[in-house]
């Protein structure tokens, strides 16, 4: 009984979507002229992993284990 439950909680935090980097409230605050549409977030979120992502590679290609605002 117990495996089942811990199988039913495997799962559901699987399923759970990846938090966001960003922070709403801040980019909200960011923001001066417009509204933000509830789609921006998420499309801001991947841009952002994307740039963490090739300034990872760039560091490692590097020989570095430090990001740096070069990498971006």
């Amino acid at each position: 009984m117990a495996a089942r439950r811990k199988k039913k909680k495997a799962a559901k935090r699987k399923s759970k979507p990846a938090e966001l980097i960003i922070s709403k409230a801040r980019v909200k605050n960011a923001v001066k002229k417009c509204n933000v549409g509830a789609e921006f977030y998420p499309a801001l979120d991947s841009a952002v992993r994307d740039l963490i992502k090739a300034a990872e590679a760039r560091a490692t290609g590097n020989k570095r284990k430090t990001l740096k605002a070069v990498d971006l």
